[in-house]
């Protein structure tokens, strides 16, 4: 009995190497070989497919991605991620001097049903000083990278400057704010905000946005 089951295993080992020896021959195992496309980061470096799945890796500082509201953009050099300051905030990043912050604050506001992007915008762009709706007549549009935003100041009191830019899709709008506090000339009517730190990191942060 113990030599006809001996003979059985030795058959079945027999079979199963002839059939693994075939299939290495038919088949053999070759590296994977990822298509040579590239996906262009928002700072304009590249990343290329990887591994057994050939998908693109993600985009490396200080590049980020909201997968949440699918936008990606590059973080502007010297500000970091910082606490979000209200419940519509989805990013929030600051630059701090020694005497001044430079903040940049992303915020989502769904449309309703019955509304529209413009009326959404207006909706919210609440003066930081009276609290009352800014003026439709304060509003200005401007082109950075792809995309058209509307302009409006929000806040030019006590030092303060805060410019807010809005990009409206189709379900939602996007607000982008740049808030300069200690800002010792901001009477000036004259006063160019694209000098100021947090507008002008605001300003490079748009012009590579992606996503829509």
């Amino acid at each position: 009995m113990k030599t006809f089951l001996l003979a059985v295993l030795l058959v079945i080992i027999v079979v199963i190497g002839g059939l693994w020896y075939r299939n290495a021959v038919e088949h053999p195992s070759q590296p994977i070989a990822c298509p040579m496309d590239a996906e262009i980061c928002p700072d304009g470096t590249s990343v290329s497919r990887t591994g057994l799945s050939c998908t693109f890796p993600p985009c490396p500082s200080p590049n980020v991605s909201l997968s949440n509201i699918n936008i990606a953009f590059a973080i502007p050099t010297g500000f970091t991620a910082t606490t979000l300051p209200d419940s519509a905030s989805v990013a929030a990043y600051e630059m701090s001097a020694a005497s001044s912050t430079a903040d940049i604050v992303i915020r989502r506001y769904a449309i309703a049903a019955s509304s529209t992007a413009l009326d959404t915008i207006q909706q919210t762009a609440i003066s930081g000083a009276s609290g009352a709706p800014v003026s439709a007549i304060s509003f200005s549009s401007t082109v950075l990278g792809t995309h058209r935003f509307t302009v409006v100041s929000i806040q030019r009191f006590e030092g303060t400057v805060d410019t807010a830019y809005y990009l409206a899709r189709g379900s939602d709008v996007l607000r982008f704010d740049a808030i300069d506090t200690s800002v010792a000339n901001w009477t000036d009517p004259n006063l160019d905000i694209t000098t100021l730190p947090a507008n002008a990191g605001l300003e490079k942060l748009l012009t590579t946005l992606q996503g829509e």
